[in-house]
């Protein structure tokens, strides 16, 4: 049997202003509602979900240990998008056959967008 990494839990200041982040820029679906002292995000796509945990106060947040990395096919135009919603993006960055740009969500938590599963084998 092999694990599926289907969550991923993210401590928030604000769990509100969290949770609509990745409503608004990402597609994620939610109620809002704080159910069990989560706020349950799932991906419009079937993709991983997010839980939103309120943090405590010692807990030190916007780590560089770990990164949420979104599929997008065409990087410049969600970061078009994005700039007009509110986020904006660094440079993309050009690797072997895909292009990146790196964000942070309000909590400081890093999020990059990423052409890398559109790339054509070669």
């Amino acid at each position: 049997m092999t694990p599926t990494l289907s969550t991923i839990i993210l401590y928030a200041r604000d769990m509100q202003k969290t949770a609509a982040f990745y409503q608004t820029f990402f597609g994620f679906v939610t109620t809002g509602l704080v159910v069990e002292g989560l706020i349950e995000l799932r991906a419009a796509d079937h993709g991983a979900g997010i839980l939103i945990h309120q943090a405590a106060k010692s807990v030190k947040l916007g780590q560089a240990a770990v990164k949420l990395m979104f599929d997008v096919a065409d990087i410049e135009s969600f970061k078009r998008l994005s700039a007009e919603r509110g986020l904006i993006f660094g440079s993309t960055h050009q690797a072997k056959g895909y292009a990146f740009a790196n964000a942070k969500d309000p909590d400081g938590n890093s999020v990059a967008i990423s052409s890398r599963a559109f790339r054509e084998n070669t």
